[in-house]
């Protein structure tokens, strides 16, 4: 019996289309689908999932149910959610809680859902499901085996709890997996948070000044596109190392403070809190664009352009106008969430074809050790093994029709010894 709580059902039609279109390009997955539907590594098995419901985590999670899972599905993000989309994985006979513009009270709702479901697997992006399992439900920790994380956010917040001690199931790392940070994080997010920009305000970024906060993968992502967009870039930092970087990749580097009264586009991509403030949003050229890259929307500070602001108007859809005294405007796009997700359609395919190959077979991977991963306080925190993100990036190649060499014997042994 499906139990579920969508906008509307009678939308799967149009997220059926937007899954095909998926399963297309997602080969990785499609190979992966076809093996766990032989093997049923989840044969009975309930897996909670809290990541962007739209169509390519859609295809993650039919994959899944094809491994036998029981799938109990909410998004992470109250504007990322598609409602025709969770239509369509109803229609497929999947549990789904959630609805595009949720409400503080109906997003936490599905969140409880899913947990409500006494998961065995959780898979999560920004730490959500684990907060709330371990605040809200210590009972059910017991069923859990392990989890997997899709974010740098959610790995900071895990971080946290492991070294509190306050972990108590191994978690994945899958945002650390190098076929996930360094192709999702700077070649995934750099073009989808362009994408969401570009189709959002219909301006040109050629000749303007861009303002990029954080030089981390994803930091590295969007200044590059705009670089390639013809924009003139500056990246803001904490990170002396990183600071360093990119002025030697070419951009300006600076404070915030100097670089507010000079940007056109702002984009936040730190994962930390109040990065633009009252302070920025005074210094700001009348009609700069702010817009935030990172999971939460507490980077661009909406709460302190809304307190100085004389009043707030739609401009057009997903940006909102501040209007502040002197008659200077401000606009944020997206409410300041994720402006990829929120005003766009997230990662190309492509890409996160190989993201949720790795969080499928590091799945897997939990399923398959649960007797041997450690569960000590403290030490519940695991990379994904190599072998995983070799095994994807071979079956990357092999779909672009690219071979490699390997070594030799001979070369083996004079790299590595006997």
């Amino acid at each position: 019996m499906v139990n579920s709580e969508i906008r509307d059902p009678g939308l799967w039609e149009s997220g059926e289309l937007k899954i095909n279109w998926v399963r297309h390009h997602t080969p990785l997955l499609e190979g992966l689908d076809k093996e766990f539907k032989d093997s049923k590594p989840f044969k009975g098995l309930r897996v909670a999932l809290s990541v962007h419901l739209e169509a390519k985590t859609a295809r993650l999670c039919e994959v899944l149910a094809d491994g036998g899972a029981e799938m109990f599905i909410t998004g992470s993000n109250p504007l990322s959610t598609q409602d025709d989309v969770a239509a369509a994985l109803v229609h497929e006979g999947l549990n789904v809680f959630a609805v595009h513009g949720a409400t503080p009270e109906e997003y936490e709702n599905g969140i409880r859902k899913v947990i409500e479901a006494g998961p065995n697997i959780i898979i999560d992006d920004g730490g959500d499901l684990v907060s709330m399992i371990h605040e809200n439900y210590p009972d059910l920790i017991q069923n859990v085996i392990g989890g997997c994380e899709e974010t740098t956010t959610g790995i900071l917040r895990l971080e946290a709890m492991n070294r509190a001690g306050k972990l108590m199931f191994p978690m994945m790392l899958v945002n650390d997996a190098a076929c996930k940070h360094f192709f999702d994080n700077r070649y995934g997010t750099g073009q989808s948070v362009w994408d969401g920009i570009n189709r959002t305000t219909n301006l040109i970024v050629a000749g303007k000044d861009v303002v990029v906060a954080g030089y981390g993968w994803c930091g590295k992502g969007v200044a590059m596109r705009a670089k390639g967009l013809g924009a003139r870039v500056i990246v803001t930092e904490i990170d002396p190392i990183k600071a360093m970087e990119a002025v030697m990749d070419g951009f300006r580097v600076m404070s915030m403070a100097e670089a507010a009264p000079i940007g056109d586009i702002f984009v936040t991509v730190t994962g930390c809190e109040d990065v633009i403030t009252e302070e920025h949003f005074l210094k700001m050229k009348d009609g700069a664009i702010c817009c935030n890259a990172g999971h939460f929307d507490c980077e661009v500070s909406v709460k302190q352009l809304k307190k100085i602001a004389e009043s707030e108007n739609p401009a057009r859809q997903n940006i909102q106008e501040y209007q502040l005294p002197g008659g200077k405007r401000i606009y944020i796009l997206a409410e300041g969430r994720l402006v990829n997700l929120a005003a766009g359609d997230g990662h190309p395919a492509e890409i996160m074809d190989m993201s949720f190959a790795i969080q499928a077979l590091s799945a897997k991977y939990l399923v398959d050790n649960r007797f041997s991963l450690s569960r000590e306080p403290g030490s519940m925190l695991h990379n994904v093994p190599a072998e995983i993100d070799r095994e994807v990036a071979l079956r990357k190649l092999a779909d672009w029709g690219i071979t490699i060499d390997s070594l030799t014997e001979k070369q083996r042994i004079y790299l590595y010894g006997e």
